[in-house]
């Protein structure tokens, strides 16, 4: 086993700023015997449960931070001078209780605190230091800034002030192995001091935003990306000449010689990290039924009165009676009656309100439940439809019923919803848009300077919905420009591993989430890119459906509209 583990790593769901992509990170915290690992990126949560689920898999401890951003003045100073950037501090969740505060401190540190960056300050975080451990995190941490600054003094009354609000038990001074960076050896030097005089345990961690050594040149490319340069222009962001990779334990004890305790202690901080996430267990919002009913018995009173208007004078007929009972069962066996009840109520409410609703398509139209609720416009009788490939007795995952709307009157859907279950239940879902092949190679091209026909014609050779890896092995033209061409073989090779990294967040099309409790107790919230009026999760999809959350996709058709 490793004695050192990685406290300080940067996803690629930090958005433009790591290149590591979680698969990659596990399969290389593993190959190196780390018995953890820690997913810390900027202000966001938005990798957890990926990181999570595959770190679990893999045998590795998932460890849940993030390096959040502490505004100098209070978190609605938006004013603040070009010299208050604001500080870093990474905090890492010790328990389940720390990791509710570390979604509660993201998710206010985008709703109110955001003026460039999401920001939290000292007053919110002695609120939610519960469960947390701090480490004073780079360069632009409380500690190093005044360092840096020549104030020791200010040094050491930040360093106090954290450990005041942590508890001694929970906050490190934090020593880095970047020696060519301006300032990091004097820090170190001085941080090193102050742990003797202060009495404060210190923690080497490596600063991570790329896997290899040799990933710099591509880290590189992604930074001129989100600071829109070239790589060939001077004074510009780099990382350059600096090693950001994953370090061995070696090179990390290399680092440290004198003080064997820093690496010690980031098995001592993993010892302490345990946050159990609950996967897979379902909860659905409650829906109020009348009187004493259960959801069971009041879809069933639905169902039965749906009988007379969807089927006039055949309200015994055996072979409708018989399919509602079996339907009805397996609804009830597989507990998701408010499931139904919750989505034909506001689909009942838009056909109220005179708001054109599609006649239901995918496999929900195969359920005679959803076409006497009103929920589908198709008889699965008449159209011989399946129930089982909508809800299936022996293979039980949450019924999904895509459901259109006129686009011009979706927001009045998703506000009757919001209204029904409280606004902080509901939300609509993040997506991240990522790099595919042909915009990796024009991306990676712009910044390398090379001519745009060329790198144009380069893209076009990759067929669309095919990876560059894929397009080398069936396009000839491709082949021999990367095999005769250095040009070729660079952009090729750089546009590799931009490929497949997230680019931007943007709101899924259709994916809203309503919850039994407040969102904020299951995941981080932040606001929608597009309207900042709207709240967005910071899960995708995938992650929110593993949570066990209700994920109605609402889209709005601008077909219906006309």
């Amino acid at each position: 086993m490793s004695d050192f583990i990685h406290l300080h790593v940067h996803s690629h769901y930090s958005l433009l700023d790591g290149l590591t992509k979680i698969d990659d990170l596990v399969a290389k915290a593993k190959e190196l015997n780390m018995p953890a690992v820690a997913l810390t990126d900027h202000g966001a949560m938005y990798g957890v449960i990926e990181f999570y689920q595959k770190a679990k898999k893999a045998g590795i401890k998932p460890i849940i931070g993030i390096e959040a951003y502490i505004a100098p003045n209070e978190l609605q100073n938006k004013r603040a001078k070009i010299d208050e950037r604001p500080y870093h501090i990474v905090l890492l969740a010790k328990d389940n209780q720390g990791y509710k505060n570390l979604i509660k401190l993201t998710t206010v540190a985008h709703l109110q605190g955001f003026y460039y960056k999401p920001r939290i300050d000292l007053e919110l975080l002695k609120k939610h230091s519960t469960g947390l451990i701090a480490l004073s995190s780079c360069l632009q941490g409380m500690v190093a800034k005044p360092i840096i600054n020549d104030d020791l003094k200010k040094a050491a009354s930040n360093a106090l002030l954290l450990q005041e609000i942590f508890g001694q038990e929970n906050f490190y001074l934090e020593v880095q192995d970047h020696p060519s960076l301006k300032n990091q050896i004097t820090v170190n030097r001085e941080i090193f001091k102050l742990s003797k005089k202060l009495d404060i345990p210190v923690v080497a961690t490596n600063d991570v935003h790329y896997l290899t050594k040799e990933d710099d040149v591509i880290h590189d490319i992604l930074i001129c990306l989100q600071t829109k340069r070239k790589q060939k222009d001077k004074d510009r962001m780099s990382y350059l000449g600096e090693n950001f990779s994953l370090k061995t334990a070696e090179e990390m004890r290399a680092a440290f010689p004198d003080h064997p305790e820093v690496m010690s202690n980031t098995l001592k901080i993993a010892g302490q990290c345990n946050v159990e996430i609950e996967l897979g267990k379902i909860t659905l919002p409650y829906f109020t039924v009348p009187g004493s009913l259960t959801p069971d018995d009041y879809l069933k009173q639905l169902c039965q009165a749906g009988l007379s208007r969807r089927y006039p004078g055949q309200e015994n007929d055996k072979k409708i009676i018989e399919r509602l009972e079996y339907e009805l069962g397996v609804i009830k066996k597989t507990g998701f009656a408010s499931y139904f009840l919750i989505v034909q109520d506001f689909v009942n409410w838009a056909k109220s309100q005179k708001i054109v609703v599609g006649p239901g398509r995918g496999s929900a139209a195969g359920s005679i439940v959803s076409y006497l609720t009103n929920i589908t416009n198709v008889d699965p009788l008449k159209y011989e439809l399946f129930f089982e490939r909508f809800l299936n007795p022996d293979r039980i995952s949450m019924p999904d019923i895509d459901l259109d709307f006129a686009d011009t009157r979706r927001n009045e859907v998703i506000e009757y919803v919001e209204k029904k279950y409280g606004e902080d239940h509901v939300a609509q879902i993040i997506t991240f848009g990522t790099m595919a092949a042909r915009a990796a190679v024009r991306d990676a091209g712009r910044v390398l300077d090379l001519a745009y026909a060329y790198c144009d014609k380069v893209a076009k050779l990759i067929p669309m919905f095919t990876t560059i890896d894929q397009a080398l092995r069936k396009v000839p033209e491709l082949q021999q420009i990367y095999n005769a061409d250095p040009d070729g073989k660079y952009l090729l090779d750089a546009a590799r591993k931009l490929e497949g990294v997230a680019r931007h967040a943007s709101v899924h099309a259709c994916g809203t989430v309503v919850s039994r409790e407040p969102l904020t107790n299951y995941m981080a919230l932040q606001r929608s890119p597009q309207d900042d009026k709207a709240t967005i999760t910071q899960f995708e999809m995938h992650s929110v459906e593993d949570l066990g959350l209700l994920k109605i996709d609402l889209l709005g058709l601008k077909t219906l509209t006309i």
